[in-house]
């Protein structure tokens, strides 16, 4: 693996695919950094990140056919990383990939170079955004934060952490300056 794997990782609202976003929208075409597409089990018409909405079936076939270079499940859905990653990754690119924190150890295992940053947020600030996106009710949403509280990184794991309560300006200039 000649380029950067960038695994960034954060509770339910902490605004991960906002900072992703963020500097998405701020790199030049001709940039080295790359951006990594997640497959969801979620319809595209459910808002939030831009992904490939996928039904179980159709995710079942691309594991099968060894379309994801990394895979797991949260919240009653299934999530995969296109295979594309290794061949950025080999032609020296650095990839930014959308993770789970549950599965970090996974994705050491596959990619054991791989940089973790952190996305986090206030309690106050996780439940007010999952509240504002409208995806879940009340339970789901109460879920989402016990589940987002009681994931820790696997002992050992370094992350660069980025508090995401404020301005999206501040904590996207410091993803940015991480991806140098």
């Amino acid at each position: 693996m000649k380029g950067r794997l960038i695994y960034v990782v954060g509770p339910s609202g902490s605004g991960k695919d906002s900072v992703i976003q963020y500097a998405r929208e701020r790199l030049s075409v001709n940039s080295n950094v790359v951006f990594a597409q997640r497959t969801i089990t979620r319809p595209a018409s459910a808002g939030g990140e831009d992904h490939t909405a996928a039904t179980e079936a159709e995710f079942g076939r691309l594991l099968a056919a060894g379309r994801f270079s990394m895979h797991w499940r949260a919240n009653g859905l299934a999530y995969g990383i296109g295979s594309e990653i290794r061949d950025w990754l080999a032609a020296g690119r650095t990839v930014v990939v959308s993770g789970s924190r549950a599965h970090i150890s996974d994705a050491l295992e596959v990619f054991p170079r791989l940089e973790v940053v952190m996305v986090t947020a206030s309690f106050e600030t996780l439940k007010s955004r999952l509240d504002a996106r409208g995806r879940e009710n009340a339970t789901q949403v109460s879920r989402r934060l016990e589940r987002g509280a009681s994931i820790k990184l696997p002992s050992g794991t370094h992350a660069l952490e980025i508090r995401n309560d404020g301005a999206i300006a501040e904590s996207g200039a410091r993803f940015l300056a991480f991806l140098g």
